[in-house]
């Protein structure tokens, strides 16, 4: 049993610790990639260490969290009420159905030059990107697990004498839950994604930020970093909503 869970613990490292190896041979022991190209791990690790001894891998990290929660909990407070309306109401969903469709498609970031017309430049304006990107995978997936809630159970409520906050919160709440994390999921990552391409331009801090400061000044190490960073975040996300479905799905 011990053997079983080491090695379940371990298997999902065996891959990137030989990438790093191979990477490690490629630029500092044989020098076959050059720096500027692509930094070494001791180059990276000594940007990572030069970040946090001054603040501000800190500091460009929480400033991105913020970003990513804020525009996340703002669509979920739009995308959630309204998903379980639209799904409810078989009237309401084909009078939305042309401009949600036409909406979707559209690239959050090409939203960014609105943003900075109305909010500026600042932690507003990335918010509403993030939002933008967020707010139809929510609403999509909401409206689909509210659809996909068995009538049977519902006719069945009905006959019982059950109202339609009984059949709403009993019924098509728990039935819908699975299929809005699974929005919230894959809203997370579109999130991040949002969150750096709006710090890149329309934000004076944050990980976007960081990144194309660095790039700016040649500093490619610290580029690597806050990738590396990025990457974290998404899993630790994605590690969170795995658990709250694996705490729905019982």
């Amino acid at each position: 049993m011990v053997y079983v869970d080491l090695k379940k613990t371990l298997l999902p490292f065996i891959l990137p610790s030989v990438l790093i190896i191979i990477w490690f041979i490629l630029t500092d022991a044989l020098h076959l990639i050059p720096p500027y190209i692509l930094p070494s791990p001791l180059n990276v690790v000594s940007a990572i260490w030069k970040l946090i001894i001054d603040g501000k891998l800190l500091m460009h990290t929480i400033s991105t969290i913020i970003k990513v929660f804020s525009g996340i909990i703002l669509a979920s407070v739009v995308a959630i009420p309204l998903g379980i309306l639209l799904g409810w109401s078989h009237t309401l969903d084909e009078l939305t159905s042309i401009v949600i469709s036409i909406l979707r498609p559209i690239p959050p970031i090409s939203w960014i030059p609105f943003s900075i017309l109305w909010f500026g430049i600042g932690l507003s304006s990335a918010v509403f990107v993030i939002f933008i990107g967020c707010v139809f995978s929510v609403l999509v997936y909401t409206i689909d697990g509210v659809k996909r809630t068995d009538k049977v159970l519902i006719e069945a409520a009905q006959t019982l004498g059950a109202n339609k906050w009984d059949i709403l919160s009993k019924i098509i709440l728990p039935s819908a839950a699975p299929y809005i994390v699974s929005g919230l999921k894959v809203g997370v990552s579109i999130a991040l994604m949002c969150t750096v391409s709006a710090e890149m331009i329309a934000s004076s801090n944050g990980l976007g930020y960081m990144i194309l400061t660095a790039s700016q000044l040649f500093q490619p190490g610290i580029v690597v970093v806050g990738m590396i960073i990025i990457g974290i975040i998404g899993i630790l996300f994605d590690y969170l909503f795995r658990r709250a479905q694996n705490k729905i799905f019982w």
